[in-house]
């Protein structure tokens, strides 16, 4: 069965930089278009970064620049740097993998920032 496995998560500085990474299992990883997205407390989850099966990336406006998501299929893993964190991006961190009709999610990670 499918089983997305995030980890990295923590507590991390204003300023400061983290790597999250998602290693996925019992699914075709190289076909699946992968993407982390946030939660925040009183929000709603938004997307953060994709990355489809042709190694092409999105980002949203809010990380753009801040942000580097990366896949090794060998590995069946993404990878996403993020830098010049502030409190804003302070949230619950979930992996999706995402063809055609399926859709899995991961169990998510908790990302905080402060001082």
């Amino acid at each position: 069965q499918a089983q997305l496995v995030e980890s990295g998560g923590g507590l991390v500085q204003p300023w400061g930089s983290l790597r999250l990474s998602c290693e996925a299992s019992g699914i075709p990883f190289d076909v699946y278009d992968m993407g982390w997205y946030r939660q925040a407390p009183g929000k709603q989850r938004e997307m953060v970064a994709s990355i489809n099966s042709a190694f092409n990336t999105s980002y949203a406006e809010s990380v753009k620049g801040r942000c580097t998501l990366s896949r090794d299929n060998p590995k069946k893993t993404i990878y996403l740097q993020m830098r010049k964190m502030s409190p804003e991006d302070t949230a619950v961190y979930y992996c999706n993998a995402k063809w055609l009709a399926r859709s899995f999610w991961g169990q998510g990670t908790q990302v905080t920032v402060s001082s």
